[in-house]
């Protein structure tokens, strides 16, 4: 992990530096808060990153997780993001929390899940799946889409529609929307328009949830724990 200022021996020779590289650190700090949870903070000119790693620390699937427009590391439903990443561990799977430099810049916001992909592909990481909540459904779909081959699924949960125009350019990832049908903040129809913009994906309305789908608490944790790693297993098997 870069934990100098200056340019690093690939940069100076002119070669394009990779996502963790570009983040231009002034420092970096990692600490094992337990076996197999690691939270790393990397300060940069343009904010603090922070990083909430669980799992095997040379997993080769990997799950990042990102929040809406005020950031946030526990995700919606109540620490969703907390205890996905307890129950994946146990089944080998990494996954990393995501604490934005600056919540709400969609492009700075992606580099740092790109970051985050970065410094896990360092230790053996080679697939990935996206998760966002709202601000963040649109910052796990543009991850998945820079990830290319490597985005095993991109999961939405009552994602904003705005900066999805290019979810076609998803490909044949999976895309999973979840959207709570009394969410007033976003409506439902929002991940109905980035389905639409997808051409694709598999839509799942949560009846009474609102946009922080505390109610579909128990059916996110059921759902998202039976996805992920056959989305992983999808993307492992031979074409």
């Amino acid at each position: 992990m870069p934990d100098d200022p200056q340019p690093d021996a690939r940069d100076q020779a002119g070669d394009v530096p990779t996502p963790l590289e570009s983040l231009g650190s002034l420092a970096a700090l990692e600490v094992e808060l337990a076996p197999d949870h690691r939270h790393v903070e990397i300060y940069t000119e343009k904010g603090l990153l922070t990083f909430f790693r669980h799992g095997p620390a040379e997993a080769q699937d990997v799950v990042l997780m990102c929040g809406g427009a005020l950031g946030g590391v526990l995700g919606p439903a109540d620490g969703l993001y907390h205890d996905l990443a307890v129950t994946l561990a146990g089944q080998g799977i990494g996954t990393v929390r995501v604490g934005y430099r600056k919540p709400n810049d969609l492009g700075r916001c992606v580099h740092d899940m790109a970051a985050a992909a970065d410094l896990c592909a360092r230790s053996g990481a080679e697939r990935f799946v996206t998760i966002g909540h709202s601000f963040g459904g649109a910052v796990a779909l543009n991850a998945g889409i820079a990830f290319g081959e490597h985005c095993a699924g991109v999961v939405t949960l009552a994602t904003q529609s705005a900066g999805c125009e290019n979810a076609e350019q998803l490909g044949d990832t999976p895309l999973l929307l979840m959207h709570g049908d009394a969410d007033q903040l976003l409506p439902f129809m929002a991940s109905e328009m980035v389905a639409m913009l997808a051409g694709k994906g598999e839509l799942v309305p949560l009846a009474g949830a609102g946009h922080l789908l505390t109610e579909a608490s128990d059916e996110l944790r059921s759902r998202l724990t039976d996805w992920i790693p056959a989305r992983f297993s999808d993307h492992r098997a031979p074409a």
